[in-house]
């Protein structure tokens, strides 16, 4: 006589109502559960979808025998680094002297027009679509972008194309389905599926990482093939896995539309981006500058000086301001200003809403055009030209009753005098110390003669040689204004000196300097 458990007897009741068991015992609904866990099938969604993508063949000739095709420069700690050389490590050349490689791709219009990635093609000489049914057409690179590593190809078809259409990822969320569809390890067209894990993901790959991460299975060539919502529309390019041992292990990520859209509309049309410029350069809001600027919570991007030249030289934004929101769209992180920017119009006149001298101001900036040489909104990086002018950005402490505190001034003779101010040794920068040091005309300030070991201004990162250009928001012109102004600022209650440091060159950073 066959044994019935509790959980058999509790299964057969669930079946019997219409009903399913998950863990923890919990009755739901069959109809509900098929519906919150994405369909039963995915079949009738990925057959119209799948002429669409296509594999990439490309091959390089290469010099000398036992070399291959030359990898693409990517950033130090980028997972692409270590886990995404499967077009460029352990190929040898065939006796024509030739290397190959396969990736994915998919095709966006019926012209013929092929999204890809950029290291998929990246040295080729000859580019290779493969279409489902085995059709060959030669393509031609139109564009490129390696900061998003998004390449757009074109092939000549005799017969309009199947094509798919681009989706919002912006209305993605974490849990919902998706489908990658590639070409893994050469197979051929292959089809997966999984769910956003998450959003806006940096894995140190590019300026402007907003990745999708996912765990539908993503392998070594599936590169630039797309990620589809439950609707059949592309939400990202796969682009990039995390994998120990080279294949899946639920950790892939790609490109958002959100991004790429609009990269993919500009190769397209002007066969190269044109990305927003504002001309500045930038650092985080650390918990300690953010206590400084009497900010509630770190957020923001803290501009760390503006380019010569650039959108902005005149104004209306200044070094030390903290940028909350670019054209509406809230500044959680330094990084997240770049990319905003980046993917803004070029001439657009857009609001931003800076923190300056305590108080939150809207101010209207004109974005010019980003060149590959311009090196806009990178960390404490900068040049002469970033430095500010001098006196701007002024600001007095106010005292209890909210009114500006004006500090006491000392004799010239003794603001001019050597001062050690918290582990710092400062002298005044003469024009017999510029020259010794090597410090640029453009670097104005007190000099760091010297560091005490151990001191906060050391465990800070401030070194000898560098240079006090503000502290709290005051140009700091000899040694005894740094002191005066510290203490004023220990007399407000403040528990940081927020200073405004330059290095020789004039590269400009902010440090949250601890008062006590």
């Amino acid at each position: 006589m066959p044994v019935t458990t509790l959980s058999s007897l509790r299964s057969s009741i669930a079946a019997v109502a219409g009903l399913a068991i998950i863990a923890g015992g919990i009755a739901v609904p069959v109809s509900a559960r098929a519906q919150s866990n994405g369909p039963a099938s995915v079949a009738d969604l990925a057959a119209p979808l799948l002429d669409a993508v296509v594999n990439i063949s490309t091959s390089q000739s290469v010099k000398g025998e036992g070399k291959g095709p030359t990898p693409p420069k990517i950033p130090d700690g980028s997972p692409f680094q270590e886990f995404f050389k499967d077009y460029f490590d352990n190929q040898k050349p065939d006796n024509g002297g030739k290397v190959s490689s396969l990736g994915s791709g998919f095709v966006i219009d019926p012209a013929g027009y092929v999204v890809t990635n950029n290291h998929v093609i990246e040295g080729a000489d000859d580019i290779e679509v493969i279409f489902p049914n085995g059709n060959k057409l030669k393509a031609k690179l139109v564009g490129t972008d390696t900061k998003t590593d998004l390449s757009v190809l074109k092939v000549e078809p005799k017969a309009p194309l199947k094509a798919v259409k681009f989706g919002d990822s912006r209305t993605m969320r974490i849990g919902d389905w998706v489908m990658a569809v590639g070409n893994p390890f050469g197979l051929g067209g292959s089809l997966s599926v999984g769910v956003v894990s998450a959003r806006g993901r940096n894995i140190n790959a590019g300026p402007y990482d907003n990745f999708i991460q996912t765990d539908a299975a993503i392998n070594k060539g599936n590169s630039g093939g797309p990620l589809f919502n439950m609707k059949g529309e592309v939400i990202g390019i796969n682009t990039a896995i995390i994998s120990p041992s080279g294949g899946s292990i639920g950790i892939g990520f790609s490109v958002p539309t959100e991004l790429a859209q609009n990269i993919v509309q500009q190769l397209i049309e002007f066969g190269e981006t044109r990305r927003g410029w504002l001309g500045v350069r930038v650092q985080p809001v650390t918990d300690d500058i953010a206590a400084s600027l009497g900010m509630d919570a770190a957020r923001g991007a803290l501009i760390s000086g503006v380019v010569k030249g650039g959108p902005v030289e005149k104004g209306p934004i200044q070094p030390g301001d903290v940028v909350l929101t670019f054209d509406g769209k809230a500044i959680h992180e330094m990084r997240d200003l770049p990319r905003v920017v980046a993917e803004s119009p070029v001439g657009k006149e857009v609001d931003v809403v800076v923190l300056r001298d305590g108080k939150e101001q809207t101010v209207k900036v004109k974005l010019g055009q980003l060149q590959d040489s311009a090196e806009d909104q990178q960390p404490a990086a900068g040049s002469d030209n970033a430095m500010p002018e001098d006196g701007d950005g002024e600001m007095a402490e106010p005292n209890e009753n909210g009114k500006d505190q004006p500090e006491q001034q000392q004799p010239t003779e003794e603001r001019e005098a050597p001062q050690a101010v918290l582990g710092m040794n400062l002298v005044a920068l003469t024009p017999e110390l510029r020259t010794e040091k090597g410090i640029a005309e453009s670097v104005e300030g007190v000099l760091v003669a010297s560091i005490d070991p151990g001191s906060v201004a050391e465990q800070k990162g401030i070194e000898p040689g560098d240079v006090i250009v503000e502290v709290g928001q005051d140009f700091m012109e000899v040694p005894g204004d740094v002191l005066v102004r510290v203490n004023g600022l220990k007399s407000a209650g403040r528990k940081n000196a927020h200073m405004m440091v330059a290095d020789a060159q004039g590269n400009l950073r902010f440090v949250a300097v601890p008062l006590e």
